[in-house]
């Protein structure tokens, strides 16, 4: 998911363009493992900083989950995610580094395909009653369309890389309820917006699952340490630089991601 420019009235969507696979060089005296990381911004790394070059703003992260495992644990990493990528995205564009070679693939999905950042940015206007409709919308997009998507893009990487380990990761709450922020959205806001995470996540859990793969609850991870609460590892809205919005940042990387992915490879 990813939060685009502040024009028209902070509608937020769009696609990015997606650029291949970029691999880092093979450590020394390890262990053969071949690891792909695919997905949208979340595995990206947007919102962690120290932005790697290339990539067609794709705004991968050295700072990403994807990136800190493969160097302590990958012979070979090809980092395929890209902000704002979307089922098809990943389906068409991310996975020409999977091979019967590939041992571990990670993948985060499905939020900008359910528009996430368009939500997101109409939630930020006052009122609420545009948040909740927009939100009503997507939750409506996830059943009557994601599922598919979800379904398409599991079954070719399974074809693509038969013999891996799959690990699926979800996305966590946004908001601590009656935390800690003095202004923002409502409460009542705050929580759809959380109950809609959590539809979104058994959606993806569901299908992972029944491919075989394992899913990976962000929600439990980030617990404690959503938006409002006294240590967020999220980002709010960051006005001088929007693209980072209600994204994780370097410590909801390294110390909500990163150890889901360690449990689950």
């Amino acid at each position: 998911m990813r939060i685009q420019s502040w024009a028209s009235a902070l509608l937020l969507a769009g696609a990015c363009t997606l650029a291949g696979p970029a691999s880092a060089p093979a450590a020394p005296n390890r262990a053969a493992l071949d690891y792909v990381a695919l997905g949208d911004s979340y595995s990206a790394g947007v919102g962690a900083g120290d932005y790697l070059p290339g990539g067609a703003n794709c705004l991968r992260s050295s700072r990403a989950y994807p990136a800190l495992w493969a160097a302590a644990h990958a012979s070979s990493f090809a980092f395929a995610a890209c902000n704002g990528a979307r089922t098809g995205d990943v389906l068409t564009k991310q996975l020409g580094a999977l091979s019967g070679r590939t041992d571990l693939v990670s993948v985060t999905v499905g939020g900008s395909d359910a528009s996430w950042a368009r939500v997101m940015g109409i939630c930020a206007l006052p009122g609420t009653t545009a948040c909740l409709n927009a939100i009503d919308t997507a939750r409506a997009y996830v059943d009557r369309t994601l599922t598919g998507n979800l379904d398409r893009l599991y079954s070719a990487i399974r074809a693509k890389a038969p013999s891996a380990r799959v690990v699926v990761l979800g996305y966590p709450h946004f908001y601590q309820l009656r935390g800690a922020c003095a202004r923002g959205l409502e409460d009542k806001e705050r929580a759809a917006l959380n109950a809609a995470i959590d539809h979104l996540d058994g959606v993806i859990a569901r299908h992972a699952t029944g491919h075989g793969f394992s899913f990976a609850d962000a929600r439990s991870a980030f617990e404690g340490h959503e938006i409002c609460s006294a240590g967020p590892w999220l980002h709010s809205i960051e006005v001088l630089d929007l693209t980072e919005s209600y994204h994780p940042n370097a410590a909801g990387q390294s110390l909500g991601y990163l150890p889901l992915l360690s449990r689950a490879s």
